[in-house]
């Protein structure tokens, strides 16, 4: 989990439009983050295995 002061500066608008750093909603994770569901690989695992995402279901062959 990042810290609190980290989360919050990156919320802040940054100087330059090259600065922005994608960082999921409920962790701050900024690496390995789906810009499709806005969160890192962790929490979208865990959100899709407890049924919290619409149409997303465990793989199984």
């Amino acid at each position: 989990m990042a810290k609190k002061s980290t989360v919050v500066r990156s919320s802040r608008p940054p100087k330059f439009k090259s600065r922005v750093v994608n960082r999921c909603f409920r962790c701050g994770r900024k690496r390995a983050f789906m810009r499709d569901f806005g969160m890192c690989r962790l929490c979208f695992r865990e959100a899709a295995l407890e049924g919290l995402i619409p149409g997303v279901r465990k793989s199984s062959w």
